[in-house]
């Protein structure tokens, strides 16, 4: 055996080790090594309501019927809109968007909005990312005789609104198998959705004159839109990214194409460049814009449009970045007022509706404890608020915030286990404040208790090379529910230690064995950790713990660590 194959196998070895430590069986190895749909796709059917659904598409396709996709303003709405608009366009049929505002509509569909789509023509509208709990305006939409198919992912109550189908593995009605995907973003379903649609139109013959469209050419779509979404990367949702990421790196897709151009990236994307530099910026259409901005970008087939588009959401993430910076420094200031709570409840006036959940994320990772974020009306006296919530690992926002409207605390409200959306009166937020407290108080505890630094390797600091890193990124995709590999460097002494940014701490580490490296710990320069990096190692060895990555912008790659923790070596 030569040396190229001793490296091989003892890649092999790593990634396999990887494996069985994100509790993959050692007989399914093979299968989760190269995550394909063919080895993870369920069979659509056994989804409730999912061959109800495919029908009633599949017919408007038939009879050219006039059909409106209504999505949410983010990235999963967007990406679900446009998956269903493409998979249309390839079916020879054409499917008109809805998207609401976000600061005159709010989030879900309106009985207003789907009672006009209806009256300009609309016999079939699809709700992608949203309808689960729209029980007036599917209610109203059904009253004008307009046919609604909801296709979402948010959580559910028993009682399910009126639609001709709602697809949506979190219904409390789902069988085994199909409750098993309660992790898909809505894009993920919107393709499961498209898979049926395809069949059923087989089975009709359709394509028996006509080709049969390529439904993996959407995967790219449901990449963006799953890791947005801050879907959990395991299982199906790990195939259809890691298929999706093949895809996006052949750019078929005009307006995805241009969005990796103006995110700068010059080499194919990975799968953190979907959540921090282009679905940031689709976002920003619906946070900060106009909120069909995404949906045009990934929809269109014209080069200049999409390079126009793509200039605009860049410009508005910059502005969204000025405006989010103001409100988290005012949300956080509010942190003392907490006063140990499970939950941080933070409320104010002038805060922007379209950062509030950026800002829960923050706010979620200063505390570790969930937290909920509530842009004020004016009116303080009998004013709404709009909030949004971010949560920990194992606890269940989206379960607590249905419970709270259940209880009469909100006008309305819901979401997943991670991330939640609610409507509230002033003059009820400490009463919800007290209601969350009270309901997970004990959930939030049994979190933050198990919460440990997980070790995948530990190396010399001569051992922090780019080949690495590069067997290490090949048991991805990773993302939430698979994270990456976190390994220890060590034993090092800073070599420089300095602040960069608003708050990010720059590192030069050496070792024993003379090799040194770059790391960076993000958004820790006031944290305990950032202040003992600049101030307090004098001289004394650490071993420093992160996520190994591949610093692209020198002349040739090098390894660096974005460091999660530290600890000392002697």
């Amino acid at each position: 055996m030569d040396l190229g194959d001793n490296i091989a196998g003892l890649e092999d070895d790593l990634v396999t080790q990887l494996l069985l430590a994100r509790g993959v069986p050692r007989d399914d190895l093979a299968r989760h090594r190269n995550p394909t749909l063919r080895d993870f796709l369920p069979d659509p059917s056994t989804f409730n309501d999912m061959d109800v659904a495919a029908e009633r598409l599949a017919q408007a396709v038939i009879s050219g019927e006039s059909t409106t996709i209504y999505g949410d303003y983010d990235v999963d709405g967007a990406t679900s809109a446009a998956l269903l608009i493409r998979l249309l366009r390839m079916l020879g049929h054409h499917a008109d968007y809805y998207i609401p505002d976000r600061l005159l509509e709010g989030y879900g569909p309106s009985g207003e909005a789907l009672v006009r789509l209806g009256q300009k023509g609309s016999s079939l509208i699809v709700t992608v990312d949203c309808g689960a709990m729209a029980y007036q305006a599917l209610e109203e939409a059904h009253t004008a005789g307009v046919d609604v198919i909801v296709v979402d992912h948010h959580k559910c109550a028993v009682e399910l609104p009126q639609a001709v189908a709602l697809v949506n593995p979190n219904r409390l009605d789902e069988n085994d198998i199909a409750a098993a995907h309660g992790h898909l973003a809505a894009v993920g379903v919107a393709f499961l959705l498209a898979v049926a649609t395809v069949r059923s139109l087989r089975q009709r013959g359709y394509f028996e004159t006509r080709r049969e469209p390529n439904l993996l050419s959407l995967l790219d779509l449901v990449a963006l839109g799953t890791v947005a979404d801050v879907a959990a990367i395991h299982g199906l949702n790990r195939a259809m990214v890691a298929q999706g990421l093949k895809i996006m790196a052949r750019r078929e897709n005009v307006g995805m194409s241009a969005l990796i151009d103006a995110s700068r990236l010059n080499r194919a994307p990975i799968c953190s460049d979907l959540g921090f530099a282009l679905g940031p910026r689709i976002n920003a259409g619906g946070r900060v814009g106009e909120s069909t901005l995404g949906v045009r970008l990934l929809t269109t087939e014209d080069p200049d449009e999409a390079r126009a588009i793509s200039a605009q959401l860049s410009q508005l993430n910059e502005e969204r970045r000025a405006i989010e910076a103001a409100v988290q420094e005012a949300a956080e200031a509010l942190i003392p007022t907490q006063h140990n709570r499970a939950v941080a409840v933070l409320a104010g006036h002038g805060w922007h509706p379209g950062v509030i959940g950026i800002v829960a994320g923050r706010i979620k990772e200063k505390t570790g404890k969930p937290a909920l974020v509530i842009a004020l009306d004016a009116d303080e006296e009998t004013g709404h608020g709009k909030g949004s919530g971010r949560s920990i690992s194992g606890v269940d926002l989206g379960a607590a915030i249905i419970a709270a409207r259940e209880h009469g605390l909100l006008v309305a409200g819901g979401g997943h286990a991670m991330a939640a959306g609610l409507t509230v009166e002033s003059g009820k937020i400490d009463a919800l404040a007290d209601f969350l407290d009270e309901r997970l108080a004990r959930a939030v505890t049994a979190a933050q208790s198990q919460q440990s630094l997980l070790l995948d390797l530990a190396v010399a600091p001569g051992g922090l090379k780019p080949g690495l890193v590069e067997s290490l990124e090949s048991g991805g995709p990773y993302g939430v529910g698979w994270p990456s590999p976190r390994i220890a460097v060590g034993p090092v002494r800073l070599i420089k230690a300095d602040v960069v940014g608003k708050d990010h701490v720059r590192l030069i580490a050496a070792g024993r064995d003379g090799a040194s490296f770059k790391a960076i710990a993000f958004r820790a320069a006031e944290s305990e950790l950032g202040q003992t990096l600049l101030h307090g190692t004098q001289g004394r060895n650490l071993w420093l713990a992160g996520r190994p990555k591949i610093d692209d912008w020198a002349s040739s790659p090098k390894a660096e660590l974005h460091v999660e923790d530290a600890a000392w070596a002697d």
